[in-house]
Formats: structure tokens, sequence, C-alpha cells
């Protein structure tokens, strides 16, 4: 029962994929160049203007922090001096006296 229903559709379906007019509608929606499609390919080439303005952002945005690496480098290293370790008491680590 469900392989004769099969095949009657099976033929259906041929015999509609074949008709002239369901060919022409695939055929045209295969052709259109309606937009770009990038789909495993490269999309489209931007404009000059936005090439040259994302490398002049990129340059500027490098010049900020390179400049303010080289003349605020306090920001990384700390402004004050590290105190030296070895002149830390016991007291003031939380150690407490060999006596106790």
């Amino acid at each position: 029962m469900i392989s004769s229903r099969a095949l009657l559709l099976g033929r259906l379906l041929q015999r509609a994929a074949s008709s002239p007019a369901t060919t022409a509608a695939i055929r045209n929606q295969l052709v259109r160049h309606g937009h770009d499609v990038s789909y495993r390919m490269n999309g489209p080439k931007p404009e000059m203007l936005a090439r040259v303005g994302a490398q002049v952002a990129g340059g500027l945005m490098w010049w900020w922090v390179l400049w303010h690496l080289f003349h605020e480098y306090e920001h990384i290293t700390g402004e004050f001096d590290y105190p030296d370790p070895s002149q830390w008491t016991n007291a003031e680590l939380g150690i407490p006296s060999d006596n106790e």
C-alpha cells in the first residue's frame, strides 16, 4: 500500500518537475543576479574611501596606544617604587616571634 502510494507520488513529482513551467521557474531562480552572494567566496571589495578610512583609524589607534605607553608607563609599571621585602619585619608580615 505504502509503496504504491510512494510510486504514484514519485511519478507525480517527476511529471511536475519536467513540465516547461517548472523548469523555467527553476532556471530563473538559479540565474538571478539581484545581490552579491558571498557564501564560500570573497564578498564584494569595499570602496577605496572605506579602506583608507580603516587604515587611518587603525594608525591613529596604534599611535594613541604607543604614545601613552611611552609617556605614561606608570599605568603599567605602577606609580610608586616597590618596597624592598628584605626590610620588612616579622611583625609587619604577621609572623609570630620565636618565643611564643
